[in-house]
């Protein structure tokens, strides 16, 4: 990392892997006690960012999409499970190494890693000035809602037959035979007396029935989104301060 990068300038930056791949955000910065760098930052990862891994800043640089790392997601995901807690003992920081196939280096007498930023700072004399920083964080649970799309049912077409009785009527003609008569005079011809018969073929129309398929409708099923609102209740824990004196007086915050 550049020297001029400041740990709180890395705070909820997004994390980023080689090849392209969002890890996280930077949760906390620990600072290597020999040089007073940044060394390692802790990723929140899973479920709205419940877990915290380690991650070295060695090789890292910063972009405008955020820190870029040198180690995979994969590695990422089985580091070491340890305590984000403000320090790593020197067993800690040396379990990391050997994860990352980082060298170990040299750490302080006393092992430790501060977070943050440093705990005492300098005078116009160059001396180093101690301050009494004793601080205590607070904290509380808040409800992290989201939607997430579930199945809750089936919808099926389908057609079927039923068979109905219809009546149409429909006009349709036959022949009838019909006698005429008229009176014969006598210059009509020479008269015989026999037997003689003659045919008449009659017709009739009769009803034929066809049947034809033809389409009369067409359904289709089709869904849509309809927005409506849902209210959610859930518990949540918070932290409160209580500070009480010698006198035993007590006051909370």
């Amino acid at each position: 990392m550049a020297s001029t990068m400041q740990p709180q300038e890395l705070i909820d930056s997004a994390v980023v892997d080689p090849e392209g791949n969002k890890l996280g955000k930077v949760g906390n910065v620990y600072l290597a006690d020999a040089t007073h760098q940044p060394e390692w930052i802790t990723v929140r990862t899973g479920l709205f960012g419940t877990k915290e891994s380690f991650v070295p800043l060695s090789g890292a640089h910063t972009d405008q999409d955020g820190v870029h790392v040198q180690v995979d997601k994969e590695s990422v995901s089985d580091a070491p499970r340890i305590d984000a807690d403000g320090h790593l003992s020197p067993e800690e920081s040396a379990q990391l190494y050997r994860h990352y196939g980082l060298p170990v280096p040299r750490s302080s007498a006393d092992g430790r890693m501060d977070r943050g930023k440093n705990t005492a700072g300098r005078d116009a004399m160059g001396r180093r000035d101690k301050r009494d920083d004793r601080s205590m964080t607070r904290s509380e649970e808040r409800l992290n809602v989201g939607t997430e799309q579930v199945e809750t049912g089936h919808v099926r077409l389908r057609k079927y037959v039923v068979t109905e009785e219809q009546q149409v009527t429909v006009p349709v003609r036959h022949e009838e035979v019909r006698i005429e008569r008229e009176p014969v005079t006598r210059g009509d011809g020479r008269a015989e007396i026999g037997e003689a018969e003659q045919d008449v073929v009659l017709h009739a129309e009769k009803p034929v029935v066809r049947k034809e398929t033809v389409p009369v409708e067409r359904a289709r099923l089709r869904t849509e989104t309809v927005t409506d609102e849902q209210t959610v209740s859930g518990k949540v824990r918070k932290e409160q301060f209580d500070v009480s004196d010698d006198d035993r007086k007590h006051r909370r915050s």
